[in-house]
């Protein structure tokens, strides 16, 4: 039996490759609409018009005048502005220059999937497109405006996509997953997925800011910036592919997988201070979400668990005690003397309890 799911949105970043000139031409296009969005702001501001109707009747003559933006690339300033008014009309809103220009189909287009042909102050221009493999790239199903950002040096085009409804298999067994600290993820199967090489990243890391931080000075904070920005793409790239390979495992095995709900959980309870470091610096949330929107793209249900307990009970004879995890690795249980790894251990209680709750899971798949 089968079941299906509704669609969803998936954001896509999608790397531009532009020539020098091209390059210029999208930095002048990017300035000139943040630009003619703070004029739109002030005028918006002054005037009390804070709806997209409001602004255009007082600024669309004079922004395609004065910045040289086309029609459409006149609209879409104008309601980027008003579309952040909608949340706060607490104070004046000002937007970087090289904040996001957004773009819709009248002004952005592709051609095939390695060519996109976008507007510029200077024209349309034709540009090379690269893209990652953790999601799929149709174009017949981009969604709604696109926005062009700027980044390290680098163009992105952040495309909203829709997945059509996916088949979600009436799968009877379950695949548990505990994500740790020592170990990212470790399976009711006893795969651990380590965290050793993360750990190696986040130390020099750790140590370097530590070390820049004490300088304090504009080159070392702009070198810490970058730091920043390459840990976070290493933990992201990391996550995806740990989610993959888990996500692979449970549709090749005809299984759903369970997962703790970790909402809320606080670190500090329940493991050391240099543990707390360690987990403080991982995604978890990150490596569920990548869980749960590519198990829904290949059709593999999701239970979120409860995770009371789940590390405390032996999964043996169900007994729980604190005392039964001896330490972060080792479990052995006090009443009847089972001995496991303790995420290993962990992870089958999560299967366990994700079996419980797979008929319910799939009925309100089943309804929606």
């Amino acid at each position: 039996m089968t079941y299906f799911v509704n669609s969803m949105y998936l954001t896509l970043k999608v790397k531009l490759n532009p020539d020098r000139e091209q390059r210029d031409r999208l930095l002048t296009t990017m300035q000139k609409f943040n630009e003619a969005c703070n004029y739109a702001s002030e005028a918006a501001w002054h005037n009390k018009k804070f709806g997209k109707t409001g602004i255009q009747k007082l600024t669309y003559y004079d922004i395609r005048q004065r910045f040289g933006l086309s029609a459409q690339l006149t609209v879409r300033a104008i309601g980027k502005v008003a579309e952040s008014y909608s949340s706060d009309r607490k104070t004046i809103h000002k937007f970087d220059r090289r904040g996001a220009v957004v773009y819709d189909q009248r002004v952005l287009s592709f051609k095939g999937n390695d060519t996109v042909s976008i507007l510029t102050v200077d024209g349309r221009e034709k540009i090379g497109i690269s893209y990652g493999d953790f999601r799929l790239f149709d174009i017949s199903k981009i969604r709604g405006q696109t926005d062009l950002i700027y980044e390290d040096n680098n163009f992105y085009l952040m495309l909203v996509m829709e997945v059509g409804e996916n088949e979600v298999k009436c799968y009877e067994d379950v695949m548990g997953v505990d994500l740790g600290v020592v170990n990212i993820a470790t399976t009711s199967d006893n795969e651990v997925y380590k965290g050793s090489k993360a750990d190696e990243i986040r130390e020099r890391y750790t140590s370097l800011k530590s070390r820049l931080q004490s300088k304090g000075t504009w080159s070392a904070k702009k070198h810490l910036k970058k730091l920043s920005k390459k840990e976070r793409r290493f933990k992201r790239d990391l996550n995806h592919r740990v989610a993959k390979q888990l996500v692979k495992r449970a549709k090749d095995t005809s299984r759903a997988i369970a997962l703790e709900n970790l909402n809320g959980f606080r670190p500090e309870a329940t493991v050391t201070k240099a543990q707390r470091d360690r987990l403080g610096k991982w995604a978890f949330s990150e490596l569920t979400d990548f869980i749960l929107y590519k198990a829904k793209l290949e059709g593999v249900p999701v239970v979120i668990i409860n995770p009371m307990y789940t590390s405390q009970q032996c999964s043996e004879c169900g007994y729980i005690d604190k005392n039964n995890r001896q330490k972060q690795a080792n479990f052995k249980c006090k009443r009847c003397g089972h001995r496991e790894n303790a995420d290993y251990n962990a992870s089958k209680n999560i299967a366990h309890r994700g079996a419980v709750s797979l008929p319910n899971v799939l009925r309100l798949a089943s309804i929606s």
